[in-house]
């Protein structure tokens, strides 16, 4: 079968595959590609990896039309994605109203999952925030840090860890099994992520990429956008 392919930060990885069987009835091609930090996919376009299409936050897709990697006139916004904590199913939910709560939950962990904390927009906004609450020394030896947030979920759902913790995007989240969304990170530590979806100007299949764009982007798809924890 033929291929759209892609590269796409982990956040958009559950919408995609929602979307494969109704891309594959409509246009008859497959969907292929890469799903990471977004910086890492991002430098993957810049170095020549092929792709048709990519899903990037807003301001690394605006930085790639400036570098005329992407079609501007292709660039639509699929959705905001939210920052969250994650524990593992059969563990109580933690929530954390407030800075304090935050810093207790994450002192209480004796692991936490977090993805790439330079190249993914997540990891790098845990590391700003473990800075910002004044425990990123005393925690640092309790970080278990991946490639990518689906990765970071991947391994707390089988960590054997007494009272692991997680923090990735909502999304990555949501499409992992043995894996519960816990709750959002409080006031002053919140992180909400435009993604946007674009044809790169090098695109092999640039009217099927059009097409998933618009499936990505549909009215239509409101409630599965939803589903897999993207916002409006």
């Amino acid at each position: 079968m033929t291929t759209v392919t892609i590269l796409s930060g982990g956040a958009a990885q559950g919408l995609v595959r929602g979307l494969s069987e109704p891309f594959k009835e409509q246009t008859r091609f497959g969907i292929d590609g890469e799903f990471g930090a977004v910086g890492i996919m991002a430098d993957k376009l810049r170095a020549g990896m092929p792709a048709d299409l990519v899903i990037l936050t807003q301001a690394i897709l605006a930085r790639l039309a400036d570098e005329k990697l992407i079609i501007p006139s292709s660039i639509a916004d699929v959705g905001r994605v939210e920052t969250a904590l994650a524990v593992r199913s059969r563990d109580p939910k933690v929530a954390a109203k407030t800075e304090a709560d935050l810093r207790e939950a994450l002192r209480s962990a004796d692991a936490i999952y977090v993805p790439d904390t330079k190249a993914s927009t997540a990891g790098q906004h845990v590391a700003k925030v473990l800075d910002q609450l004044g425990i990123a020394y005393e925690v640092a030896s309790r970080l278990k840090i991946f490639p990518n947030g689906a990765t970071a979920m991947r391994e707390l759902a089988a960590s054997t860890a007494a009272r692991p913790i997680g923090c990735t995007q909502a999304t990555e989240i949501i499409a992992t099994d043995g894996i519960a969304l816990s709750g959002s990170l409080p006031p002053g530590c919140e992180l909400v992520t435009m993604y946007t979806a674009g044809v790169t100007a090098r695109a092999v299949h640039p009217k099927e990429a059009v097409a998933l764009i618009a499936l990505l982007t549909g009215a239509d798809r409101k409630e599965l956008r939803q589903r897999v924890g993207f916002a409006g």
